[in-house]
């Protein structure tokens, strides 16, 4: 087990709703499996006047996100939880002389034995990044010559390539590259981090995984919900930059990519960066017209229950158009991924919330069993990421009786079914992992970089191409039909059910 040095969390935005939502929930899970180091303790810093006694109060002991958790636990439990929570009001700005906060940060040190290793949470909107990086080195805290220093930042990390590049320079302006984690919580994912397993761990995947046994790669992303209570961040941001530029392409960059050298972080991350380097940037307004597919989910009925289109929910245009599903066709080009059609789409209002990888395997060369039907019922393997965690793998088996009539079979397996396994949730291995100096699971700069670099052209055209289209799909239905039309001579893509082994097509009458 890798050793945590003791430390101290400074949380800027610390009175928002993803500390208390997210962060301490994660922090109290590590506590309670005894995974923090025996001196730490977290400093919210915000714009919100709040004693320590106040914001411990608020984040952990009347929090509505640990009461299920502090069911069954001890007083005193909780309040040694509680007592590692401390808090400093910034004032009216962000922009501002960190001196007081310098103080408050050197005198917690010395009380509490953190050693001077401090890890920067910012919990802000991106805007702010380079404001509170320049006030923190201004007040000599990104120094690491009295422990190390290491910075956390929420995505979204850019608006486009231009902006991605320019935050990226604002930041290593004041810290170096090495203390800079941008957090994906979708690599926190046991799942996600399983595909790295899954391919290389394996002879019976590895040797296959390439052009010569592969048909084509499927992603699917699917949200039940709408945007909720976003609607005004979501109208300025839009399906390609909220999921796929971030979440999907990380999926895609551990699929891609070669093996590794060794399971070095850097090594790791070193080919991811290649993967998404080979990823066919779609250039010329036709080609990006035939492989793209972009809508908006519209009011419908569901299960007697009237929903809004998305052109009606709060903060949204009502001309808008930002595409609530995207749909995109892609090649990668080198030699593992020759000619093999990658297939990725998310999307809101869907009929389940499910996120999987579906790799289709080519059929035999020679087909001995030509009257069977196997021709549309190709070898998949199916990674599911949420919900129902597991694999499973279809192929084919005779049905009893006489001649050779195949059907398809079902090889799975579950997360669920470790029941002696704790599976840590996203944020928790994420923070875990930063504590201890691991950024396998965090974007680097060059990789972000190399994502925009794909999605800008498509962006682009969406907003200035001359042939643009924006369909619509009813609400609780699997997107626009001519999606569909995407992927070549397969027919359709797999609409999955809400556990791994439902088929496609499957409906739920009562």
């Amino acid at each position: 087990m890798k050793n945590t040095e003791n430390q101290m969390l400074v949380i800027f935005g610390a009175s928002g709703d993803l500390t208390a939502r997210k962060l301490v929930p994660a922090l109290f899970n590590l506590y309670l499996d005894k995974q923090l180091p025996e001196n730490f303790i977290v400093l919210g810093a915000s714009r919100t006047n709040m004693t320590d006694a106040e914001f411990r109060n608020k984040v952990v002991l009347e929090s509505s996100y640990l009461q299920e958790k502090f069911k069954d636990l001890k007083e005193d439990h909780k309040a040694t939880f509680a007592n590692r929570f401390f808090y400093e009001d910034l004032g009216g700005d962000y922009d501002t002389d960190y001196y007081t906060l310098k103080k408050r940060i050197e005198a917690l040190n010395d009380a509490e034995g953190t050693e001077g290793n401090i890890m920067y949470y910012l919990s802000t909107p991106p805007t702010l990044y380079e404001t509170i990086a320049k006030n923190l080195a201004a007040a000599g805290l990104n120094t690491q010559n009295n422990g190390w220093k290491r910075m956390i930042v929420e995505k979204p990390f850019g608006y486009d390539l231009e902006t991605a590049k320019k935050l990226n320079k604002g930041l290593q302006n004041y810290f170096k590259e090495s203390q800079i984690y941008r957090i994906d919580h979708y690599l926190g994912k046991e799942t996600v981090q399983n595909l790295l397993v899954t391919r290389f761990a394996n002879s019976i995947f590895e040797p296959l995984w390439n052009r010569n046994y592969i048909n084509h790669v499927e992603i699917t992303n699917a949200e039940s919900v709408g945007v909720e209570k976003r609607g005004g961040y979501y109208d300025s941001s839009g399906a390609l930059r909220d999921m796929f530029q971030n979440h999907l392409l990380q999926i895609v960059s551990l699929i891609v990519m070669e093996p590794p050298i060794g399971d070095h972080p850097e090594e790791i991350r070193n080919e991811k960066v290649k993967a998404l380097k080979s990823l066919r940037i779609m250039k010329d307004d036709k080609t990006i017209h035939d492989h793209t597919i972009r809508a908006q989910y519209m009011g419908s009925n569901i299960d007697g229950k009237s929903i809004k289109g998305y052109r009606e929910e709060d903060g949204v245009a009502k001309d808008s158009l930002t595409e609530t599903y995207a749909a995109i066709k892609f090649f990668v080009d080198n030699w593992r991924w020759k000619d093999v059609p990658f297939y990725v789409r998310t999307a809101k209002r869907m009929p389940t919330k499910v996120t999987e990888v579906v790799i289709h395997f080519k059929s035999p060369h020679h087909q001995i069993f030509q009257d069977s039907g196997m021709q549309s019922k190709d070898n998949k393997l199916i990674i599911r990421i949420q919900p129902d965690e597991g694999i499973l793998v279809k192929f084919g088996v005779k049905v009893p009786g006489q001649g050779f009539k195949v059907e398809r079979a079902n090889l799975d397996f579950y997360y669920s079914s470790l029941a002696e396994t704790h599976v840590m949730e996203a944020y928790e291995r994420l923070l875990l992992d930063a504590m201890q100096g691991d950024a396998t699971l965090y974007a680097r700069a060059d990789e972000v970089e190399a994502a925009w670099e794909f999605v800008n052209p498509i962006l682009d055209y969406w907003k200035n191409g001359t042939d643009v289209r924006m369909y619509g799909y009813a609400s609780g239905v699997w997107g626009p039909v001519n999606a569909d039309e995407l992927i070549d001579g397969i027919g359709m893509w797999r609409n999955p059910g809400p556990n791994l082994t439902d088929d496609p097509g499957f409906c739920v009458l009562c």
